[in-house]
């Protein structure tokens, strides 16, 4: 590999012959790019399916405000923060949570690529239909009748409601009275106080 032409003293560093390590480069470079094109033949391209809405409700509060003991040697499941099964990892808060199932990892692991399957002009007539019919049954649902009977009804409540004010008013105004009048004249002047009403002298 290394060629010592004529060691002079002056010159004691070793020669490398460079064509001879170029061509070992171009080898090994060849050698990789067959590998690489085989593996390529070999695995046929992953079809992935379109980004789809999730069909399950995200447990966020199940865990809220209990207590629990977390050993190193317990496994991720069971230590503290929240565990994906699909990724077999722990994330430590719901924010992070709702982001790493909405990533693109995750999204992988299921099986699912981040394009979205582009609606056709027939299934966009179809949700406009069926949005216009739901429309449609509130308007039915509504009746004007009953409508009219439930805001009589609020109105009866709220007027007995403010009758029942005026009279615990009125009761509260009594009663107040009758305790200014039961007050001694005699005592109050001894005490130095005439009354706590509101006339002038």
């Amino acid at each position: 590999m290394a060629s010592t032409s004529k060691a002079t003293p002056e010159d004691h560093r070793r020669k490398w012959d460079v064509d001879e390590y170029e061509e070992m480069a171009k080898k090994r470079l060849e050698e990789e790019r067959k590998k690489a094109e085989d593996n390529q033949h070999a695995q046929p391209p992953v079809k992935r399916d379109f980004l789809r809405r999730r069909d399950y409700k995200v447990d966020l509060e199940s865990q809220l405000g209990k207590t629990k003991v977390i050993s190193k040697s317990a496994p991720l499941s069971d230590q503290g923060g929240y565990y994906c099964n699909v990724c077999d990892c722990v994330v430590k808060d719901s924010i992070n949570f709702l982001d790493h199932i909405n990533g693109k990892k995750h999204q992988r692991n299921l099986g699912m690529s981040m394009r979205i399957e582009r609606s056709t002009l027939d299934q966009v007539k179809k949700r406009f239909e069926l949005n216009k019919k739901k429309r449609e049954e509130k308007k039915k649902e509504y009746d004007f009748e009953q409508r009219m009977a439930e805001l009589k009804e609020e109105e009866a409540k709220m007027k007995e409601y403010r009758k029942e004010k005026k009279k615990e008013k009125k009761r509260k105004a009594d009663d107040a009275g009758l305790n200014e009048d039961e007050i001694d004249p005699e005592m109050a002047a001894m005490m130095g106080f005439s009354g706590f009403g509101g006339s002038k002298k």
